[in-house]
């Protein structure tokens, strides 16, 4: 005999075909979609991510639990990338989020400020607040902490809130926790900057795998093959997701961009046009500020790029695009 029961839940795992999703009352269901679903006009590659609110249909049969989804509900932000093989459409890496904590590493791997704006840029258009965590500062040298003071300093100075950790001495690691309290928290960056073993370092019992940089490339080794989410033994939900290599922004129109670099935006009131776009505009108080040192060099040379349309590497570690 087969039962049908309605129940809604929130997706803690894809893996392209399968979800996992978990019920108000803490059950666990293995869910698919039904094959419509993927052609009901979504451009993302992957119609449902970690975090998407769902309500599904449990079949039960043979004494077990199975569940189609059949509805989404409405997200209240995502962050969205250039999907790896197919150019013109998108990959939703999670959605519902209260925060992303950014990792950086300035090497072993490095991080390029052009990837650090691309993501700040997206985050930026659906209102997600983003902590930069610089990691490994157990590792460094004098010149290379100098460089991480530096460029936490240009982020700090538009709004960005920054803090110098090491996920495997411990350093800074309850103040992240105390900004995890009570929030759905995504964990994101290149492979290798640190974000397994940071999570583990957060939340022991859940011994994620970690790998050693690959001495050859100075790229992290995949770990992460799936985003997932985890409840925390303090009141805290944690994404974990993927290395990226690079990030391709999508969806934004030219004029539009400038208002998610908050530095860009504060001094859009004293152009002289009101849809300066602040390239070769007379009197473009961005231009004039770049000039001051009062603007990054490396911030406005990541906005020439997006609004050039110029692709940073979209490719991914191991992302499932299916």
């Amino acid at each position: 005999m087969t039962i049908f029961v309605v129940m809604t839940g929130t997706v803690y795992k894809s893996t392209g075909s399968w979800y996992t999703v978990k019920t108000l009352n803490g059950k666990f269901y293995e869910c698919r979609i039904k094959g419509r679903f993927r052609l009901a006009g979504i451009k993302s590659t992957n119609p449902i991510a970690v975090g998407d609110k769902v309500e599904f249909e449990l079949e039960t049969k043979n004494n077990t639990d199975t569940g189609v989804i059949h509805r989404i509900e409405e997200r209240k932000n995502y962050i969205v990338r250039k999907s790896v093989n197919l150019s013109k459409q998108t990959h939703i890496i999670a959605s519902n989020i209260d925060q992303v904590f950014l990792l950086v590493t300035i090497d072993n791997p490095p991080t390029f400020t052009t990837f650090i704006d691309r993501f700040l840029v997206t985050a930026e258009a659906y209102s997600i607040k983003t902590v930069l965590l610089f990691n490994k500062v157990d590792t460094y040298d004098e010149e290379t902490f100098l460089e991480v003071k530096y460029l936490a300093s240009v982020y700090r100075a538009i709004g960005y809130e920054c803090i110098g950790i090491s996920a495997t001495t411990g350093k800074n690691i309850d103040q992240v926790k105390s900004l995890m309290e009570g929030k759905v928290s995504m964990f994101a960056g290149h492979s290798g900057v640190g974000k397994s073993t940071l999570v583990n370092a957060i939340e022991p019992s859940l011994d994620l795998k970690t790998k050693a940089i690959s001495s050859q490339h100075s790229q992290g080794q995949h770990t992460t093959t799936f985003a997932e989410m985890f409840d925390l033994s303090f009141d805290a939900v944690i994404i974990d997701t993927p290395g990226i290599k690079g990030f391709g922004v999508v969806d934004m129109e030219k004029e539009e961009v400038g208002d998610y670099f908050p530095e860009f935006f504060a001094l859009k009131q004293d152009c002289k046009f009101n849809n300066c776009i602040h390239l070769n505009e007379p009197k473009c108080a961005v231009k004039d500020a770049l000039e001051a040192n009062e603007v990054s060099y490396s911030r406005y040379k990541s906005y020439v790029q997006i609004l050039e349309g110029e692709d940073e590497h979209y490719r991914t570690d191991n992302w499932d695009e299916a």
